[in-house]
């Protein structure tokens, strides 16, 4: 314990949860304290440790009020991680809980997917093989009661339904459902259990040879998730692959390895990490990849972030795919976590990663964290998001692929062989209301709700769904007046811009309510220039003129 100069004020109001004084903690809030102290010698960090902590002392000790110094050490690290990079955190114990959790891959509790529509709790879906499928919910469900508490009209919102059904493994909880074509509320008693967060939205066969996955996360889970996907598309008869990481802003560097290395023949370099205290580390494929042969297309845009970079940078440096979409997000840095006495932690940014060919797509942050997320904006306003077109490229940003010689470029996320622009053709203030309100999500599942069993008569599968149903005038007549009653009126002459989209992304919907998130994506991706243009690729030729090729 370092010395204090504490008289006749021991006890006060206002402690600290933890031993405050203990050297190793400070000298870990110097090192965050300032950029130079991280660049320090340990003599410096020890000596700056201590001046900290005398300045703790004499706020705690001599300021005119209490101090809550709990709350002032947080504040510190915060400005400190703040003046840093933008993605070095800080992470209260119940923060760093909720932040691990995606990436984890489960949580505690009765295993449901749901949205609350009018006020009212209802069940999108259940996990397959969760608690709330075993004892027998089903989508449509209404929650009215969670152990006799009624839910339903006091304007719950979604953390106060996490708070109820969430819980400990093992332990009970009694929901009161109203089901369609039921006149009184059915009891159903759950135990809760570990739920399973799944990384892959949808894996399906978008053609007879070509085969799609989406991945929305690289979490603990999502390597095994790709295997099987892959396997399963590869016995219907893929011998091409579509991989959507569109939106995916990454997660675990390792397990972007392990996808990378399913698609990665031979002892190929996948990235390669530097950083101050860190030598340089490669990462290698090792020959066991399952999806070394066949076209391969990797779909990415502005949402494409870190991991995501990881392995479209590593599929494009070494000519073995072809890259479609938008420029990636741009985010080069790799954090490793380091946990403080108290159960929060510090995300620190403690290396840089390169692509094969040398990369860091790392984009400027010399501005500060709020300017650095203005950079989507200002893609969009200099017209790239749209044509494609970046403003200036030097050449010492100018890389060239393994293979072919392609020239790449790093210095601000990865560029794609293919650019699809973004399409705003469809906006309208009619579009803007009743999605930016939730009013089509809602629509959709009253609507689902109340046509459900002749849908399901009708169409034994999502892919029938997909390919066989077309939204009817009746339905459509729903959905306005479904919306006139929100408050959202319709203009068919200002809206006819955005109707044919919102006839499918009414049907997309539809599906997700009737079946699951991978039946939303086979309608949404009939419609998809991106994925379009994916599957269009695989035969016209431009795998050929491009030389890619599998190596």
């Amino acid at each position: 314990m370092l010395h204090t100069e504490r008289s006749h004020r021991q006890a006060r109001s206002i402690r600290p949860a933890f031993p405050l004084f203990t050297l190793p903690l400070v000298a870990l809030l110097v090192l965050l304290f300032s950029p130079a102290g991280v660049q320090a010698q340990h003599a410096d960090v020890i000596r700056n440790a201590q001046k900290f902590e005398r300045f703790l002392d004499f706020l705690d000790d001599k300021y005119l009020e209490d101090v809550d110094l709990d709350e002032t050490v947080e504040k510190a690290i915060i400005q400190v991680l703040e003046d840093l990079d933008p993605h070095s955190n800080y992470f209260s114990a119940e923060d760093l809980k909720k932040a691990n959790e995606p990436l984890v891959g489960n949580f505690e509790g009765i295993g449901i997917q749901f949205n609350i529509l009018k006020d009212t709790i209802t069940v999108l879906s259940t996990i397959t093989g969760g608690p709330s499928e075993k004892v027998g919910l089903q989508a449509g469900d209404q929650i009215i009661t969670v152990d006799e508490e009624t839910v339903a009209g006091i304007g719950i919102q979604n953390q106060g339904v996490m708070d109820r059904l969430r819980g400990k493994k093992d332990t009970e909880v009694t929901v009161g459902i109203k089901r369609r074509n039921r006149n009184k509320l059915v009891d159903f008693t759950i135990t809760r259990d570990k739920i399973p967060l799944y990384s892959v939205d949808a894996s399906y066969m978008a053609n007879p040879s070509t085969g799609y996955i989406k991945v929305n996360r690289f979490a603990a889970s999502t390597a095994n998730e790709f295997r099987e996907a892959m396997d399963a598309l590869k016995d219907e008869g893929m011998e091409n692959m579509i991989l959507d990481l569109r939106g995916n802003s990454g997660g675990y560097l390792n397990t972007a390895l392990e996808m990378a290395n399913e698609l990665l023949g031979g002892r190929k370099l996948i990235v390669y990490t530097e950083g101050r205290a860190y030598p340089r580390q490669d990462a290698y494929a090792d020959y066991t990849g399952g999806f070394t042969q066949g076209k391969l297309v990797v779909l990415i845009d502005e949402g494409s972030a870190s991991a995501s970079e990881i392995v479209s940078g590593a599929i494009q440096d070494w000519d073995r795919g072809l890259v479609i979409g938008r420029r990636s997000f741009g985010k080069g840095l790799v954090q490793r976590p380091f946990s403080l006495p108290d159960g929060s932690a510090v995300r620190l940014t403690v290396q840089r990663y390169y692509t094969p060919s040398g990369r860091s797509i790392q984009r400027d942050y010399s501005e500060g964290k709020k300017d650095y997320y203005k950079e989507t904006m200002r893609r969009f306003e200099s017209g790239e998001l749209l044509t494609g077109e970046i403003d200036s490229l030097p050449d010492s940003l100018r890389y060239y692929t393994q293979h072919n010689k392609r020239v790449v470029y790093g210095g601000g996320g990865i560029l794609p062989d293919i650019f699809i622009k973004l399409d705003t053709s469809f906006v309208s203030d009619f579009y803007d209301d009743v999605v930016g309100q939730g009013v089509l999500n809602q629509f959709a599942i009253s609507w689902t709700n109340k046509h459900r069993d002749g849908l399901y008569k009708e169409f034994p599968d999502a892919r029938a769904f997909a390919e066989g149903y077309t939204l009817t005038a009746e339905a459509w007549q729903d959905f306005i007046d479904y919306a006139a009653a929100e408050g959202i009126d319709y203009d068919p002459e200002q809206a006819a811009p955005s109707l044919d989209r919102l006839r499918w992304f009414v049907k997309a919907m539809i599906a997700r309510n009737l079946w699951d998130i991978e039946a939303y994506f086979m309608v949404v991706n009939q419609h998809d220039p991106g994925f379009q243009r994916a599957v269009q690729v695989m035969e016209d030729g431009t795998f050929e003129e491009m030389k890619i090729a599998a190596r």
